[in-house]
């Protein structure tokens, strides 16, 4: 049996004791003052004020699976790589580790990296029933990561490299010579690449780049069960996954009971899932209400066992209108400690706020340049031009970057990514657990919550689960292109089951995301394409797959066209016409979708902003929308010119079009400021409602992209900072890695193009023009200093260490309220 930590008893002691002060001083009479719903309320952030009663810790947990390689463990092998002349590494015992040796044959063909695994046979687990996998280890020599791999399957392997059907969580390896220890997550529910049992562990590890010789000692592997992180305190609040679906959850110990004061508001509903964590121990629930000077009600009582998914529960409170009721959610279990989760629990009533629901709507790839909308001489998007009537189009907005992750982490905090530390790694979530996101500010505003994506990078990749939302599912569909469909009934299922007002919902479709040629949608499918040209395209898409991989086929080059014998003209028209049927079909969806919503009656009270993370990937080197080289700049059109609507029936006027420069960085601060909500105190966009409304007070600014990568060893960050500022495009590079290939350097730091005359960034004037090279160099040297300024707020001390001048700076470019 698991026993309470002395923190959580002296919390819960000290809970104690202020209830009993409070009550004592205010009279047992009066009590606390009930909680309201006038905008939906959200129980799980109101534990603070539920009184408590059992819910004691007696949870039995699987035990901890530890492998100790101070001890012989046979079961661990080396695991055979797929490519010919590349060995497997020869593991040999020492007196306490499993000493992992690489040399020259460990080098994966083509990479500078020597690479290794080992793995081990399992049970026929239920991954769902661990957490995380702790591995402690030492190494002396300059590696750089250690990750996870999941159950061998040399055939279907998802690298082509190590035979393992999908990776996980990784994290880069201390080289000190001493040993430590490296918590990996398994909560990579989108990683999963196979159906049924976890039957394989694997662990990868690799070297820093050119090294001849590298060993790695393995001390220790440990799997750590779920059920461990409710062994801790009787009640809380956690992110918990099922029916592949994230949800904030209250959980409690069976048998407890938490009670809240609430006032009911009229058409009152209380609307929450039901969940169990162990298979074949059911547990009883029960809600009741007891108004006061009333007799006790039962409103829901049901015994459920299904820990593979939620039970989704509405509780009728109408008839409780304007009363004041003590509301009880009880557990119970024959097995005492037994854990029983409610999801997130909501109380809602008839709409009594004039604050809109609002729908943030990303194009993932969603390039402008291939949108009717903004002059392409195909007519992909007919919704959105009669829609643009209704609402304000912006004609250059950009997105921050040029790609997901760090896009989705600049927009959804309103940062770049520079500030909020630089990308670490894949499985790096960009976002500090300080910085409060889109979500987060709407949540605690009253709004119900919700996030659907068919990509992770705009998900749990981005670690938009953690906070402020209530519902996030971001499970890729069986095919890209028809992910706005599915998106869209997944949010229509979520409103029947919470149609309680106001509510935020952020849609990420990929329906125009690579590889959105896998399965064409009638009758979309052939409007540019003829099938026997798909078909073609299929395989040469397959053979570029089985030559470089998933990234030469996303992003194709004109040498392994010619090497593969494809002819490159076709191809790119092949793949142009692929893209822009999906881009038909994404229009279609959101045509579909808005027609719905004013059938529903919702449009009017709806506040819609499209936009985009990224262009889209249409190009092929060299041929297509441009030639391209290996430094050019993010800003190039097609790479980050997105589009931006914003419709809000009866605020926002119809057939605005605005041809300034802004960004998606803009979007955040914009949607605060319409619906009237604090600004956060840091934030580097600008709000665009004074656009918007025709109202005073908007100056137009320079438009700033960047993308900066951390290295793992030095700790230096490297990568590029851009400006759009009118007709100038100017792209500064920080820091770049010593290493890299001649072909990839840059022959000068600062790129210069005049946007207005060449907008696919053909030709740089930085011989031209040295008087705007000085400029911007300048100007971009001091905005990248600022960023990591302000940084620094987000160090793991949460302390912020920002001199004076550094302060000023900050509050002179507007970052920092």
């Amino acid at each position: 049996m698991s026993t309470v930590s002395s923190t959580s008893e002296r919390f819960w002691l000290l809970s104690a004791l202020l209830m009993a002060l409070t009550a004592g001083c205010a009279g047992l009479e009066t009590g606390p003052a009930p909680l309201t719903a006038k905008v939906p309320l959200h129980l799980e952030e109101h534990l603070d004020k539920a009184h408590i009663e059992g819910s004691e810790v007696q949870i039995e947990v699987l035990d901890v699976k530890e492998w100790r390689f101070d001890e012989p463990q046979r079961d661990w092998k080396a695991a055979d790589p797929i490519p010919e002349g590349f060995d497997p590494v020869e593991p040999v015992r020492v007196d306490d580790a499993l000493r992992v040796p690489m040399t020259e044959v460990n080098r994966r063909p083509g990479s500078r990296r020597l690479l290794g695994s080992v793995y081990v046979e399992l049970p026929d687990w239920n991954l769902e029933d661990w957490s995380f996998v702790e591995i402690r280890a030492r190494t002396a020599d300059p590696m750089r990561f250690i990750g996870l791999e999941f159950n061998y399957a040399e055939e279907d392997s998802i690298s082509g490299v190590l035979p393992y059907y999908s990776s996980g969580d990784r994290a880069p390896l201390v080289t000190d010579g001493t040993a430590h220890t490296y918590r990996l997550s398994l909560d990579w529910a989108p990683m999963r690449q196979w159906k049924g049992p976890w039957t394989h562990l694997g662990i990868w590890f690799n070297g820093g780049d050119d090294l001849e010789q590298a060993t790695l000692d393995l001390l220790s592997v440990s799997i750590i069960p779920r059920d461990a992180a409710y062994a801790h305190a009787p009640v809380g609040v956690r992110t918990e996954v099922k029916s592949e679906a994230h949800r904030r959850t209250i959980y409690t110990h069976a048998p407890g009971r938490l009670e809240y004061q609430v006032r009911v508001p009229e058409a009152g509903r209380l609307d929450l899932g039901l969940g169990v964590l162990q298979e074949g121990v059911p547990v009883s629930f029960r809600i009741t209400a007891e108004p006061e000077g009333g007799s006790t009600e039962s409103l829901l009582e049901e015994t459920y066992a299904d820990k593979e998914r939620w039970a989704q529960r509405s509780v009728d409170l109408s008839h409780l209108g304007g009363a004041n009721i003590t509301l009880a959610l009880e557990a119970d279990a024959d097995k005492a400690g037994t854990v029983a989760l409610w999801a997130a629990p909501t109380l809602t009533g008839a709409r009594a706020t004039e604050k809109p629901n609002i729908i943030f709507y990303v194009i993932d790839g969603g390039a402008a340049d291939h949108m009717s909308l903004y002059g392409y001489n195909r007519r992909t998007t007919p919704h959105l031009e009669r829609l643009a009537a209704e609402g304000a189009v912006f004609e250059h907005a950009y997105s921050n970057a040029t790609w997901t992750q760090p896009s989705t982490s600049s927009f959804m905090t309103s940062l770049h990514t520079s500030a909020l530390g630089s990308y670490k790694g894949w499985g790096d979530p960009m976002i500090p657990e300080e910085q409060v996101t889109m979500a987060h500010h709407l949540h605690r505003a009253g709004y119900q919550t919700a996030v659907f994506t068919s990509n992770t990078y705009a998900g749990t990749g981005a670690a938009l689960e953690r906070d402020g939302v209530d519902v996030l599912r971001d499970v890729e569909g069986e095919f890209n292109s028809t992910s706005s469909a599915e998106l869209h009934e997944d949010y229509w299922s979520w409103r029947e089951a919470y149609p309680g007002a106001p509510y935020w919902v952020h849609f990420q479709t990929t329906d125009m995301h690579w590889a959105w040629s896998s399965k064409p949608v009638p009758p979309f499918a052939g409007l540019y394409v003829n099938p026997e040209l798909q078909e073609r395209y299929l395989e040469w898409d397959h053979q570029l797959e089985e030559a470089g991989g998933r990234q030469l086929a996303a992003v194709p080059n004109s040498a392994a066209l010619a090497e593969a014998g494809i002819d490159p003209i076709v191809y790119s028209h092949a793949r142009r016409g692929l893209y822009d049927e999906a881009m038909a079909h994404q229009d279609y969806q959101l045509g579909q979708l808005v027609e719905r919503l004013k059938a529903e009656g919702e449009w009017q009270n709806t506040l819609l902003i499209v936009g985009s993370d990224h262009g889209g990937v249409v190009w092929v080197e060299g041929y297509g929308d441009q030639s391209l080289t290996p430094y050019d700049p993010m800003f190039r059109s097609s790479e980050t010119r997105i589009p931006l609507l914003v419709f809000w029936p009866g605020r926002i006027a119809g057939g605005q079009r605005f041809s300034q420069p802004v960004s998606m960085i803009d979007v955040l601060p914009t949607i605060l400021d319409l619906v009237d909500l604090p600004m956060p105190e840091v934030m580097q966009g600008q709000s665009l409602a004074p656009l918007l409304l025709g109202q005073e007070g908007w100056e137009p600014r320079p438009v700033i992209l960047d993308e900066f990568y951390t290295d793992e060893i030095s700790g230096e960050i490297s990568g590029v900072i851009e400006v759009v500022d009118g007709r100038w495009g100017a792209s500064l590079e920080i820091n770049p890695h010593p290493d890299r290939e001649p072909e990839t350097q840059r022959t000068v730091p600062l790129l210069l193009y005049d946007l207005w005359n060449d907008p696919y960034t053909q030709h740089s004037l930085h011989e031209e023009r040295p008087d705007l090279v000085e400029k911007y160099t300048a100007f971009l040297e001091a905005q990248f200093n600022a960023h990591q300024a302000l940084a620094q707020r987000f160090t793991s001390s949460g302390e912020t260490a920002l001199t004076t001048e550094q302060l000023q700076t900050l509050r002179a470019l507007g970052y920092i309220q």
